[in-house]
């Protein structure tokens, strides 16, 4: 199977993460991915998770890349059957590891991976020249970004 590989450069500043959503939407519609199917906001999310990471962890530079499968048949529900795959490269070679955000509910951090492994088939990561890339796999029947996206409040209040 056939890969295009597209990729963008970030720069260390909260404010790019922004920007990397933004590109990671355009890059998904020319691939003919519907900006609003489930799989496209999975990925948005995954990939502000994980650029937020490096930023911020880092204080460096990273690299996004994004890794779309070619098919010759019709894409299906907003996708195509092999996973999208995501990648951030840092210059940092500590570990991610995942943090418990705990029973804080006000808590603004601490739940990135967790929604990256919650969210996505398969991630991992792995030591990169002088830094690390971490990685995700999206199927094209990810879940919603929201899991109670599709919950019928009416019924539930009967």
């Amino acid at each position: 199977m056939q890969v295009l590989q597209v990729q963008l450069a970030v720069q260390a500043d909260p404010a790019e993460v922004g920007r990397a959503r933004r590109w990671v939407r355009s890059r998904l519609l020319n691939h003919g991915v519907d900006p609003d199917a489930p799989m496209a906001e999975t990925v948005v999310l995954v990939v502000s998770e994980l650029v937020t990471n490096a930023v911020v962890h880092t204080g460096c530079p990273a690299v996004l890349r994004l890794c779309l499968p070619m098919t010759e048949e019709p894409q299906v529900a907003g996708g195509s059957a092999a996973p999208l795959r995501v990648e951030v490269a840092d210059a940092s070679q500590a570990a991610p590891a995942p943090r418990h955000a705990g029973a804080d509910e006000d808590a603004t951090n601490g739940r990135g991976l967790e929604l990256v492994e919650l969210l996505c088939e398969r991630w991992g990561w792995y030591p990169d020249g002088s830094g690390k890339r971490v990685w995700c796999e999206i199927g094209a029947d990810a879940r919603p970004a929201d899991p109670l996206a599709d919950v019928d409040w009416a019924a539930l209040a009967q």
